[in-house]
């Protein structure tokens, strides 16, 4: 009887011992079908860690400063046939004043009895403004050569601008790294480096500044002559060939009594002296005659 209660307690034992392992083992069956699976994570969806917006177009990066549309430097002479260039050359100064312009340099001749003057005026003109201040200014007289050079710098000005960026940036991290610096040989290689960006990125940023200013503002060298600084035009017909030749004789009779002018004085001096030489000469025959005699 021991012997079969013995029995029969071991063998229940190995059956609860065997229902403990299967419901352990369903248990994590489950419990591993529960839980997400670790891997690789889902790829973000297009737009939100690229450079792609959501309609599949690229975004524009507008940190690289690149000017929208092409970016010309215009200058322009132009000749001014006026009755008093003195005057025009203050309401040119007026003109381009109104304009929101300036006058960058300005040089006079003036008037005497017989020349009424003459100017010379370097003028900054918004660009925007150049076509209408230009008619303006030819409305002073009578215009005679105009002359336009447009240089498109849009290439160079995008390159400045890429560069300022890139410095920026390497300026930007330098910084960061000297803030973070633990040591005294560190510090003083990155403000070494420091510096050197610094005067990098100043002198871009000049030189993009007095590219800036050449594209916002059109040069224009104003000359303002008088008619009779007017060079002669060449003859092309009979009438205008026989105004040149009439025009031309006249001027040669007035030169030539010019010369006459100059010359009366000296030739009335060498008469005079003429007249006494013949005089002596005349008084010493008769001496030498009368001794002869």
């Amino acid at each position: 009887m021991r012997r079969s209660l013995i029995t029969a307690t071991l063998a229940l034992s190995a059956a609860l011992s065997a229902v403990a392992l299967t419901g352990c083992s369903m248990s994590g069956g489950s419990s591993q079908d529960s839980m997400p699976s670790v891997g690789a994570p889902e790829s973000a969806p297009q737009g939100e860690l690229g450079y792609e917006s959501s309609d599949g177009g690229a975004v524009s990066d507008d940190t690289a400063g690149i000017p929208v549309g092409p970016r010309i430097i215009t200058t322009v002479q132009v000749t001014v046939t006026v009755d008093k260039p003195i005057d025009a050359a203050d309401e040119a100064a007026r003109i381009v004043d109104r304009a929101g312009g300036t006058v960058a340099n300005r040089s006079e001749r003036a008037a005497s009895e017989n020349e009424p003057g003459s100017a010379q005026l370097t003028l900054r003109i918004p660009s925007a403004k150049l076509t209408a201040t230009l008619e303006e200014l030819k409305d002073l007289g009578v215009a005679r050569d105009t002359s336009i050079d447009s240089t498109d710098v849009t290439a160079q000005s995008e390159d400045l601008d890429a560069r300022i960026a890139a410095l920026r940036t390497s300026v930007d991290r330098l910084l960061d790294l000297m803030a973070k610096a633990d040591s005294t040989d560190a510090l003083i290689k990155i403000e070494s480096a420091l510096s050197e960006r610094q005067a990098d990125l100043e002198s871009l940023e000049s030189q993009k500044r007095n590219l800036d200013d050449q594209v916002q503002l059109s040069t224009v060298t104003l000359y303002l002559i008088s008619e009779r600084d007017t060079p002669a035009e060449t003859p092309d017909t009979f009438w205008t060939g026989l105004v040149a030749g009439w025009t031309a004789f006249v001027g040669f009779l007035n030169a030539a009594l010019v010369v006459l002018g100059v010359l009366v004085p000296w030739l009335i001096a060498a008469g005079i002296v003429t007249a006494i030489v013949l005089l002596w000469v005349r008084l010493a025959r008769r001496r030498k005659a009368a001794q002869s005699e």
